[in-house]
């Protein structure tokens, strides 16, 4: 749904006439604004109509919204971390593409655990001394794994302090044991992020450092995913902030959500060479298989994730063949099922651009959407309330009924 709806469009949308929606208004249930200081048209916030839509459903038949809850719809939590519209994706009121292009994870991690991106240095000022748990660390493990075990294995005691200073502090130390987990490699003293990636994966590319920070933020927070629903409902049990970050992995390695970066590098190793293309793809579909990267439920018309990151590859790389083949695939398969790559696709892509490790994209994926969890953890702290929804019997009735 686009974010704002004209008068026409809002009382359609509630069944009612206008004089009825201009009544919402005025008793705060929908939010308006002048669409121009010449014009006393007025527009209506989208997911405020929706809302009421959705109460006054329920009011009526509460059976079937009960049955619809959870897939893609109610019920509906508060946040102020992420906006999603048709065709764009802010960060608190911030476009995140341009955020990507001028930020660093560490000052994106800041706007969205305090809403001042200025304060990343006094969150990033101490990390946790890591010696133990690296030498515990192996390699044969899953990155999953790996993770997991680092973030069990430390002992932080502050982190069980569940004020939003304290928890953003605690997710500065969490984000760098993620990264070391992810590359086995100790952060060294003055890196960044986004620089620690590109020198655990041994790269030499001055250009490569930008290219993981945009992607890390690109990947930092996309409202309530499912591992980020399951981050916020361990959050809600006042877990402390590893066992909310151990539980949005967890959720995140499935291969209906981070682990399908998986799916699309099988993708591009089954293709190979874009001469089989099309002979891959079709033979995919006629055995009624998806194919992995594309479409996104939430952007008809195309991820613009993946948009600017498969741009920015175009722009860092242009005589790469890593890079032709990802777009000329990429254009082959829309052909076919008339969808456009999504983040997914785009990670993979640079992956396989800059040479790095096959498991790069879902290392990018995990510790860029790290930084989403603390934030969802945060605002969770704050309201209080535990997520319980109930269920609808739906087995054999009692025996003594």
């Amino acid at each position: 749904m686009k974010r704002y709806l004209s008068a026409d469009e809002a009382a359609e949308l509630l069944g009612v006439n206008k004089a009825t929606l201009y009544a919402y208004v005025s008793r705060n249930l929908i939010r308006s604004e002048e669409t121009s200081v010449q014009s006393r048209k007025r527009r209506y916030l989208a997911e405020d109509v929706k809302k009421l839509k959705e109460r006054k459903e329920y009011r009526r038949n509460p059976a079937q919204v009960a049955r619809d809850a959870l897939h893609w719809g109610t019920p509906l939590l508060d946040s102020a971390l992420t906006l999603i519209t048709d065709t764009a994706l802010y960060y608190r009121g911030q476009n995140v593409l341009r955020l990507a292009q001028t930020s660093t994870l560490e000052q994106v991690a800041a706007l969205l655990w305090t809403g001042d991106s200025s304060q990343w240095q006094s969150l990033f000022v101490h990390r946790p001394d890591a010696t133990s748990v690296v030498k515990q660390l192996d390699s044969s493990l899953s990155m999953v794994q790996r993770v997991t075990l680092a973030l069990t294995l430390t002992e932080d005691l502050a982190a069980f302090e569940l004020q939003p200073e304290a928890v953003a502090r605690s997710g500065a130390r969490i984000l760098a044991l993620v990264a070391l987990a992810l590359t086995l490699t100790p952060m060294q003293v003055g890196e960044n992020l986004a620089q620690h990636f590109v020198h655990a994966w041994k790269s030499d590319d001055p250009l490569l450092t930008r290219l993981v920070d945009a992607a890390l933020i690109l990947c930092a927070d996309h409202e309530l995913n499912v591992s980020s629903f399951t981050a916020r409902v361990v959050a809600s049990a006042d877990a402390n902030p590893y066992a909310v970050v151990i539980a949005g992995l967890a959720a995140l390695s499935g291969f209906k959500h981070g682990g399908n970066t998986e799916r699309v590098d099988a993708l591009f190793r089954e293709v190979g060479s874009l001469e089989h293309a099309r002979r891959v793809v079709v033979e995919r579909l006629r055995r009624g298989e998806r194919i992995p990267g594309f479409g996104h439920s939430l952007y008809p018309n195309g991820d613009p994730r993946a948009a600017m990151l498969l741009n920015l590859l175009a722009e860092v790389y242009p005589n790469a063949p890593e890079v032709r083949f990802a777009s000329d695939l990429a254009e082959q398969v829309s052909e076919l099922i008339g969808h456009q790559p999504n983040n997914d696709y785009a990670l993979v892509a640079l992956a396989h651009a800059a040479r790095l490790p096959q498991d790069a994209s879902f290392a990018l994926f995990a510790l860029g959407r790290t930084v989403g969890w603390i934030g969802h953890a945060i605002e969770q702290y704050n309201g209080g309330t535990l997520i319980r929804p109930r269920a609808r019997y739906t087995g054999e009735p009692p025996a003594d009924e």
